[in-house]
């Protein structure tokens, strides 16, 4: 018998955080349209990255020091 969708959310937020992270990657896999060619994977991302230094370039967004992530990070991670 199937589970309703409240029992399969109870049941995964059981799971460990990785095997949470997990589930959630493999289920936003699964609405995506698969893309069987890398060459055109690595020429989106490559679209990509262009699009993000753009930003970076005319500030309309701006960077973070990776410092101040890592700090985040182990905030985040270990509470300290």
């Amino acid at each position: 018998m199937a589970q309703s969708m409240g029992e399969l959310e109870q049941d995964a937020l059981q799971l460990s955080a990785e095997d949470r992270a997990r589930l959630a990657v493999s289920l936003l896999c699964s609405l995506e349209e698969p893309v069987e060619n890398p060459v055109e994977v690595e020429n989106l991302w490559i679209t990509e990255a262009k699009r993000r230094a753009q930003q970076i370039k005319d500030g309309s967004a701006t960077g973070i020091p990776v410092a101040d992530v890592l700090a985040r990070l182990k905030f985040k991670y270990e509470g300290t």
